[in-house]
């Protein structure tokens, strides 16, 4: 049987837990890209009708005070919508979509291109999570820099095993 992969792209053996984890990040990077294209196609949908109208109605729904911060912050970017950029949005979420969708086909087949992919643009965000937690702090603020920390962690870790294989020595 004829391996289709190239033998410098693919680890040789992972142990399972590793694979495992590899699988689980894939699926979280291909479900971030799914739900970005989800959100474009209803960004798109919303641009044929009256986005302030239907944010007030989605205020009134829910009892909300129009005056509050989150139903505020909702009237304010309803009010910015029909005035928005439609081609450089569509062009940075197709971008974002495309890098996301890579990134999980990459790592769930073990190509160390994913992995690269994948520390890479989790490492851009790093940054600006710990500026976000020093100027905002909060639990989920921490949390998402956290789990980032892992993600770009772990996958820079799987980067080095592919170089440095461990050796066993017998006898």
């Amino acid at each position: 049987m004829i391996d289709s992969k190239p033998a410098h792209a693919v680890v040789p053996s992972h142990p399972v837990a590793m694979r495992r984890t590899l699988h689980a990040i894939a699926a979280f990077e291909a479900i971030k890209g799914l739900a970005a294209l989800a959100a474009v196609v209803g960004v798109l949908d919303l641009m044929h009708h009256d986005v302030r109208h239907l944010a007030m109605e989605l205020i009134g729904l829910f009892h909300l005070n129009p005056e509050a911060h989150y139903p505020s912050v909702l009237l304010h970017y309803a009010n910015l919508l029909p005035g928005a950029d439609l081609h450089a949005l569509f062009l940075l979420a197709s971008g974002y979509i495309a890098v996301r969708l890579l990134e999980s086909y990459g790592l769930w087949n073990d190509y160390a291109w994913g992995e690269w992919l994948g520390a890479l643009s989790g490492g851009i965000y790093i940054p600006f999570e710990c500026n976000q937690l020093l100027h905002r702090p909060s639990l989920i603020t921490g949390l998402v820099l956290v789990g980032n920390m892992f993600l770009v962690g772990f996958l820079t870790v799987q980067l080095w095993r592919r170089h440095h294989p461990v050796k066993n020595h017998i006898g």
